[in-house]
């Protein structure tokens, strides 16, 4: 890799970066062609049936890419579905070189390094781990057949979500709470417990971000105790996105037709050994309705079960700086665990400060890096 290599592969990003929260399920991607060091043509994928990047790229050079080097941060494409196969289009083209970032790990899809490589077509990979971190939610939608999630939380300096007498509002400043509607617009579905449903009673939509599309809501409700007031509900909501309960086997048939006539999804999932709905089928359930990305925002015991899955693939943190000590509850509940060994650990990514005084702190786990 040259340096500009790393240079125009990090211009595929931020192409690409502009339409996250847009192409779900499909991966953002970005696509420069460079002929002797000068850029030629740019293009990026907008949404299902769009254009993939690297068709949206050459359509402005009208056959004027031979010999050019093509860069893109997904490995072209082989998959024939709304919009034709990116491989053939980047071989007829005539490009001398194509540089791209991550593999492509959906079956069917993958293979068109290999494939340009037959052709003829030298072909190199630049910032594989960055290109990975970018699109780690299709990655994982890909290859484990699941959505990634996103465990976000406001807290104190000790960890706290609330006071001891459960006052919660606000904790963290206006400015980190509009930044965690910009991660909102940036994931398919937001996840939250029913008890935050009862003690909270969220409208989990999308406010004061531009152009924004509001998630699925989705509440794990193992026993169907939302209440038929709560602001999740189509029926009590101003946004048009559904509300997606899941619940258990068991759970009673008479109050599915309440909050089904509310405007809800029912959906019914194995639950664990507590009782509550199991984390692994949850994730399965969100990817087969396209959703790559899922924002958990609690509480305490929703975040304990996937970190006890190993379903936390992130974690966004809002960390305000007061202390309220004492047995308030924590962004993480659960038993805990009994030995530092045992402890769930996380790689930071960033450290922010925000204008409003508070931290965001980004993590990922060790094993999606």
């Amino acid at each position: 890799m040259t340096d500009a290599d790393a240079v125009h592969m990090r211009r595929c990003l931020a192409l690409a970066e502009r339409w996250r929260g847009k192409t779900a399920p499909n991966p953002i991607v970005g696509c420069v062609i460079v002929r002797r060091g000068a850029v030629i043509a740019e293009g990026v994928h907008r949404g299902p049936g769009t254009r993939h990047a690297e068709a949206d790229a050459l359509a402005k050079l009208g056959g004027r890419a031979r010999g050019a080097t093509l860069y893109v941060n997904l490995e072209p494409c082989m998959h024939q579905g709304r919009t034709p196969p990116c491989m053939p289009a980047v071989r007829d083209a005539g490009v001398a070189r194509v540089v791209y970032g991550s593999a492509d790990p959906v079956r069917g899809h993958g293979g068109g390094a290999a494939a340009l490589r037959r052709a003829g077509v030298r072909v190199d990979r630049a910032l594989v781990d960055a290109c990975d971190a970018a699109n780690r939610g299709f990655l994982t939608w890909g290859r484990d057949g699941r959505c990634a999630f996103t465990l976000k939380a406001g807290i104190t300096l000790d960890g706290k979500i609330a006071t001891v007498a459960g006052e919660s509002r606000w904790i963290t400043s206006e400015v980190a709470r509009r930044d965690a509607m910009a991660a909102r617009a940036q994931h398919g579905a937001i996840v939250v417990g029913v008890g935050t449903v009862i003690a909270d009673d969220p409208r989990l939509d999308i406010r004061g971000v531009r152009g924004a599309r509001d998630p699925l809501r989705v509440v794990l409700d193992s026993r169907l105790r939302t209440p038929v007031t709560a602001r999740v509900l189509p029926a009590n909501a101003t946004s048009k996105v559904g509300c997606l309960i899941a619940c258990g086997e068991r759970a009673p048939a008479s109050r599915e037709r309440v909050l089904h006539a509310r405007g809800a999804e029912i959906l019914r999932l194995p639950v664990d050994r507590r009782g509550r709905v199991a984390p692994g089928p949850l994730a399965r359930a969100l990817a087969a309705r396209g959703i790559t990305d899922a924002l958990v925002e609690g509480g305490g015991q929703v975040h304990a079960a996937l970190l006890a899955a190993g379903l936390a693939d992130r974690v966004l943190l809002y960390v305000a700086p007061i202390v309220i000590g004492g047995p308030a509850p924590s962004w993480v509940g659960g038993d805990g665990v009994a030995r530092l060994a045992a402890a769930h650990r996380f790689v930071v990514d960033a450290v922010t400060a925000l204008r409003g005084g508070d931290l965001r702190i980004a993590l990922s786990s060790p094993r999606v890096r």
